[in-house]
């Protein structure tokens, strides 16, 4: 399985997406490639991807894609990443 961490600009905010998604992939026993991308490189990076973890305002950005978009509120909240992993990954 694969997940792709999405920001803006730089690549640091989806680190830190990418390190908390592999936290809360932890908590479910859930074993995935999480992948950190900026929003230029979404369509490369999201092309095999199951998940896209993104804000509310780069959905648009994304474009057409087969994964499931899950919108991330608080990228620190640990809860929050598990409880909407747990419901999209099922």
């Amino acid at each position: 399985m694969k997940i792709v961490a999405l920001c803006g600009v730089g690549i640091g905010t989806s680190a830190i997406l990418k390190v908390n998604a592999e936290r809360a992939l932890e908590r479910l026993d859930i074993e995935a490639d999480v992948t950190a991308a900026d929003i230029a490189s979404v369509k490369l990076a999201a092309a095999d991807a199951q998940v896209i973890l993104t804000s509310s305002e780069l959905v648009p950005s994304i474009g057409k894609t087969n994964a499931d978009v899950i919108i991330i509120d608080n990228f620190f909240d640990l809860d929050e990443l598990t409880a909407k992993l747990e419901i999209a990954l099922g």
